[in-house]
């Protein structure tokens, strides 16, 4: 199975570690900063419930760690793959979001296409939508049979991510405009829990190019957090990521994304090193300071010209600067909240 390059998000042609980012220019009206930070339910961050194979993966994968068993029966498409997780990520920091709010959530939720393709870096072009309904099938028809604990809750059960998937409203092309899902009671498990099965990720996440690369920034993210350093074995992330390469070839893939990492620092929040058999995870410098209590760090925040220029097209005659202090002081005022949480978080 190839587990390089993926092709719901080629650009072949460009030789970065990272994909471009496609749209470079936030919505400045749409969504609080911190809200909008996408979330992962940490149950999949720790577990390959997710094929790393750019093509149709029908194998029956089967896995027991620390006594969860976990058994993946692919669908008529294949089985979900780590690139198919977007769509569950936009789905959980959407929800989260809501409860910050104050707002109810449902499994089931509706939302425009477009958003989501947006938000996780996808192409808006009818490739794109075409690639959002193919990840929608395969989520549909994935079949989870495990034990895991969500939402503090351990039972047997045989699931899907979601349990359906429906157009709305489609353009005159064909393109979807609206989306209608609804989740399975085993993620929605963890959004209810409100933190403890949720964990905040970076959004170039959704630019890193290789599945085996989302899977070690997932797993250093859930295992390391801000701890200082964290270990692993080969052989034990060759099997928690859900490989299924040898264990040579595995090596050997890992050792390249190592050494791309050092050189270019793409993935973002930790680096690697291996010596013998051994993996060392870190947090870099910048990650860690993100979490440091000092306030006048929001005063470093500033917006780009280009966001003002967008900003007065659509608020002539409003001060955008005035704004934008208006706008970082509220920041403050949430950053003692949000480093709760996230202490709290990367602590799980």
């Amino acid at each position: 199975m190839c587990e390089m390059t993926n092709l719901a998000t080629s650009d072949t042609r460009d030789l970065s570690p990272l994909l471009p980012d496609r749209h470079p220019e936030p919505d400045f009206f749409v969504c609080d900063i911190f809200d909008a930070m996408p979330k992962v339910d940490t149950a999949s961050m720790v577990h390959p419930l997710f094929t790393l194979s750019t093509k149709p993966d029908y194998r029956i994968r089967e896995y027991e760690r620390n006594g969860n068993f976990l058994r993946i029966k692919p669908g008529s498409d294949g089985a979900a793959t780590v690139h198919d997780r977007d769509v569950l990520i936009y789905c959980i920091s959407q929800c989260m979001a809501a409860l910050n709010e104050g707002r109810k959530i449902d499994r089931k939720m509706r939302f425009r296409a477009h958003d989501l393709l947006k938000t996780t870096n996808r192409k808006t072009s009818g490739e794109g939508y075409r690639l959002l309904q193919a990840a929608l099938a395969r989520l549909q028809g994935t079949q989870i049979e495990t034990d895991i604990t969500t939402g503090g809750k351990e039972v047997w059960k045989i699931f899907s991510f979601i349990e359906s998937a429906e157009t709305i409203k489609e353009t005159r092309d064909g393109r979807m405009l609206e989306v209608e899902i609804t989740l399975s009671d085993w993620v929605f498990n963890a959004i209810r829990e409100r933190g403890g099965d949720i964990l905040m990720i970076s959004r170039d996440y959704f630019r890193l190019r290789k599945p085996l690369e989302r899977r070690l920034y997932e797993i250093a993210r859930k295992s390391c957090g801000q701890q200082r350093k964290f270990q692993y074995r080969v052989a034990t992330l060759h099997e928690i990521t859900g490989s299924a390469s040898t264990l040579p070839e595995f090596r050997r893939m890992l050792t390249k994304i190592i050494d791309d990492n050092l050189e270019h620092g793409h993935i973002p929040d930790y680096t690697f090193e291996l010596n013998n058999d051994l993996v060392t995870i870190r947090p870099k410098a910048s990650f860690t300071k993100a979490f440091a209590p000092a306030p006048s760090q929001i005063s470093h925040v500033k917006l780009r010209e280009g966001i003002h220029n967008a900003a007065k097209k659509h608020a002539e005659g409003w001060d955008t600067y005035a704004l934008e202090d208006q706008w970082r002081d509220m920041l403050a005022g949430k950053m003692k909240s949000l480093r709760t949480l996230r202490d709290r978080s990367s602590a799980s």
